[in-house]
């Protein structure tokens, strides 16, 4: 007689044994920088208004992002060739340093220093962190690995923007910048032991370093871009060389055909780069809106960054569990929809504001969450789809070019939000509704490329 040995096996999950450890300190490092990213994002018009640099409002948010492609190409670069380990140590040093200049700027200038050294480490971070979940995680568990990192926003979100607010009113923003330090330190202790023994693989490319120049050149440009749309006069020759240049960088930077939204991979980097493009403008004016617009204090306005991100969260959550019972393509398809969708009512909650309607302040905040559930069904699956198109040989390389979408699209559509908004301003245009229209129109491209993202596993 003999028994079954077979069927008493358990099912792997992220919490196993063998994954728990690198689950969690992937957790508690994206939970700090959730927390950093939600409460700048609640205390900037403060110290904006603080530190007389409104006219570079939109720069504080693309500074960091545009920085921050240069970190992503080279840590995907130096990922492919040693491994991730280094890399993710020495993108936390930049990050803290960032945190320091910032929370110590006696002008915003000095602040959008210490921006761009926060968004030369993030960005370094966020490739770090993808090559981890490549070389760790089986493919059946990275849709769960991805809906955890939306599930770090969870906490930060319910807690960092009223957090901010208090430690801004009581103390001040600067604590907001400088306390963070302190987080980071604490990820650094979680993720240490996780990181033990990961290593390259023999066959990684030998990715050319032109490609960092191509990353510098793209962020120089978004970054002019949106210091020539800010000016008064706007010069229309220098305007049209900066986007060139962000144009002529992104056909280095992303896979071919990223561009021209080529059916497979090409078309999953662009969605990634239009998700980020069409909701992080709105997240950087959301705020600032309900403020002027409705009269919230930062408080209570922050409450929309607090319902996006639990609603981001469980979305991500809910793909996760629908696993392959619904395609990448058809998720990311439902995602930007939802997205279009947010955004389109944001745009017409202020222009019924402005024709005299005065829709309560839960319209456009609603609005606001509602983009967030598509950014939580489709976002995660951007990276599912380019981990499952991509082999040991290119995983950094893809990795990177991800999250360089993802950075420079923002940034991009930052800089295009802040001139439009400066020339809005000027034009006695209300400058929120030109900066969601545009998000809006921006969204259609982003249905347009999820419908043409499927892949074919990588062999």
């Amino acid at each position: 007689m003999t028994t079954s040995t077979t069927r008493t096996q358990p099912r792997e999950r992220i919490l196993s044994p063998a994954y728990a450890a690198t689950t969690v300190a992937m957790f508690g490092l994206i939970a700090f920088v959730a927390f950093e990213a939600m409460a700048v994002a609640t205390v900037m018009p403060t110290v904006a208004r603080d530190l007389d640099g409104l006219d570079l409002y939109a720069l504080a948010f693309a500074a960091p992002l545009a920085s921050g492609v240069v970190g992503m190409v080279a840590a995907g670069m130096w990922s492919d060739r040693t491994g991730p380990v280094v890399p993710l140590l020495a993108s936390m040093a930049l990050f803290s340093a960032g945190l320091l200049v910032c929370g110590l700027a006696p002008s915003m200038e000095v602040l959008l220093v210490g921006r761009v050294l926060q968004g030369l480490g993030g960005g370094a971070l966020t490739v770090g962190l993808y090559v981890v979940v490549g070389l760790v995680f089986p493919a059946a568990l990275r849709p769960a690995v991805f809906a955890s990192f939306a599930a770090a926003w969870v906490l930060p979100a319910l807690f960092g923007p009223g957090l901010a607010a208090l430690v801004a009113d009581v103390w001040s923003w600067r604590w907001v910048f400088l306390g963070a330090v302190a987080l980071v330190a604490l990820a650094l202790a979680l993720l240490t032991p996780a990181l033990r023994g990961l290593t390259a693989h023999a066959e990684g490319t030998d990715t050319p370093v032109s490609r960092l120049w191509w990353a510098a050149l793209g962020a120089v440009a978004v970054l002019v871009l949106e210091l020539i749309g800010s000016a008064r006069g706007v010069a229309a020759l220098g305007a049209l060389a900066a986007l060139a240049g962000v144009w002529i960088s992104l056909g280095r930077l992303l896979p071919p055909g990223s561009r021209t939204l080529r059916r497979g991979l090409p078309s999953v980097v662009a969605t990634r780069g239009l998700l980020a493009a069409t909701f992080f403008c709105a997240e950087a004016y959301i705020v600032y809106v309900l403020q002027e617009h409705w009269g919230l204090s930062p408080g209570r306005a922050g409450i929309a960054l607090t319902c996006v991100g639990v609603v981001w969260a469980s979305a991500s959550q809910v793909q996760a569990r629908l696993g392959s019972r619904v395609s990448h393509t058809r998720a990311m398809v439902v995602g930007t929809t939802l997205v279009l969708t947010g955004l389109t009512a944001l745009a017409a909650s202020v222009l019924a504001h402005d024709a005299g309607a005065h829709p309560s302040a839960v319209l456009p905040a609603a609005a606001y969450v509602l983009a967030g559930a598509g950014m939580g069904f489709a976002y995660p699956r951007t990276g599912v789809a380019m981990l499952e198109a991509s082999t040991d040989r290119d995983r950094g390389f893809n990795s990177s070019a991800l999250t360089v979408a993802d950075s420079l699209g923002a940034a991009l559509a930052l800089s295009v939000a802040g001139a439009a908004f400066a020339a809005a301003e000027r034009q006695d245009v209300d400058p929120f509704l030109t900066v969601f229209t545009f998000a809006a129109v921006a969204a259609v491209l982003g249905v347009l490329a999820a419908s043409r993202t499927r892949t074919t596993p990588a062999t």
